[in-house]
């Protein structure tokens, strides 16, 4: 067992308005550009769910990420989606991390989306939050002071009131050190180990290149994080609802059974995993089944051990007073039946058809089915002038 092996993990999401910097922040924190997929560097937005990943050190009195000193916790990143578009996305990694980041930047100030950002944090219970106030090199001293003061009376009153405020510059490394000593302090919550293993599955992958002969293939391979139990290699696990499966204009969803090849957590091979950080789970299913993301928003547990794919579930909702994400102060009207909503659960994004209302408690006839575990937060959107807008959460009960 590596020495970094049996350290405490933490999942911490870097969110914020498209580019202010989250992803120049996690590779210069990490050494590792979060971004992966062409398109996404070609545009230069994150589209999907990016992953990096790094170990504290305290040397002294001081903490490091250069591996100098005795190795203290394993961080997992999640970089989000800023683009307004992408609100679901973001919506799916606040759901898996147990901390965050928020990046603001100095020269642009706190925008629509960093307002809806936070408000997701919250609505998805983030308490452990860190703001980051990005890019003081390109303003005046003067500027940033008044940056620093407006983010102090965004967050009066929140569950963040009291959140560190970090001047940094992600391109100049300027204060990279103080975000490291803040999340070396941060509490690691308390793990279930006990319960039945439940595995988000954010991606899914073929890591094979083209051309690689049989003999060498590796299995399709499943990326996200274990939200309670334990799961080793070995192990037979389902995945639901599996393979979405179209016959006769009737859509169906086939729950997929395979057995665990090898287990990762960043480069390095595990025999068993815990709770705690963002992990690769390579399977013996056929590439083709996991290749370009088919199966995320799925859910992996041991074999017979999920509960059963539900079409309709029950949420109790807190429905927020103003629409997040415009400019304008506009009012949230009250949920209507027959309307349609889209929910994040966990990791999956599907859309639901309003069935009763009863007070704050909703039914939703759903188009994607999922798999409903009682006290799970849902994130509520409703599609205003063509775009989703977060409205409100709640949980399954």
């Amino acid at each position: 067992m590596t020495k970094t092996e049996n350290i405490p993990e933490l999942i911490v999401g870097v969110v914020g308005h498209i580019d202010h910097g989250k992803t120049t922040l996690l590779a210069k924190l990490t050494g590792k550009f979060p971004d992966t997929h062409s398109e996404e560097l070609k545009r230069g937005i994150t589209i999907k769910l990016g992953y990096a990943d790094m170990v504290i050190s305290k040397e002294g009195d001081n903490y490091n990420n250069k591996g100098k000193g005795t190795p203290l916790r394993y961080i997992s990143f999640i970089d989000a989606p800023g683009h307004e578009m992408l609100m679901a996305t973001m919506l799916s990694g606040a759901a898996i991390i147990d901390a965050a980041i928020l990046v603001v930047a100095a020269n642009e100030g706190i925008k629509p989306q960093t307002r809806e950002h936070f408000i997701a944090l919250q609505a998805k219970k983030i308490k452990n939050l860190i703001i980051v106030q990005n890019k003081i090199d390109l303003v005046t001293k003067e500027q940033a002071i008044k940056n620093f003061n407006d983010i102090k009376n965004f967050v009066k009153g929140t569950i963040a009131e009291n959140a560190p405020i970090i001047p940094i510059s992600a391109q100049q490394e300027i204060n990279l050190d103080k975000i490291i000593s803040e999340l070396a302090e941060v509490e690691i919550p308390k793990r279930d180990l006990e319960s039945d293993p439940v595995f988000l599955i954010a991606r899914s992958f073929d890591i094979n290149r083209p051309g690689t002969s049989a003999e060498k293939l590796h299995g399709g391979v499943l990326g996200g994080i274990l939200k309670k139990g334990k799961l080793a290699v070995g192990d037979e696990i389902e995945i639901k609802p599996g393979l979405s499966i179209k016959k006769a204009n009737q859509q169906s969803y086939q729950t997929l059974t395979t057995k665990i090849l090898s287990l990762y957590r960043g480069n390095k091979s595990m025999e068993e995993v815990l709770p705690g950080a963002s992990i690769a789970i390579e399977t013996e299913l056929d590439p083709f089944f996991t290749k370009a993301d088919s199966l995320s928003g799925c859910v992996a547990g041991l074999k017979g051990k999920l509960p059963e794919i539900s079409y309709k579930i029950k949420v109790k909702t807190q429905m927020f007073k103003e629409i997040l994400g415009i400019n304008e102060h506009k009012e949230v009207a009250p949920l209507k039946t027959k309307e349609m909503l889209m929910l994040s659960v966990n990791t999956t994004i599907t859309v639901g058809t309003t069935e009763k209302i009863n007070k704050d408690e909703i039914e939703l006839f759903l188009n994607i089915p999922i798999v409903a575990i009682k006290g799970d937060n849902v994130g509520i959107a409703r599609n205003i002038d063509g775009h989703w807008r977060l409205i409100g959460f709640g949980e399954i009960i």
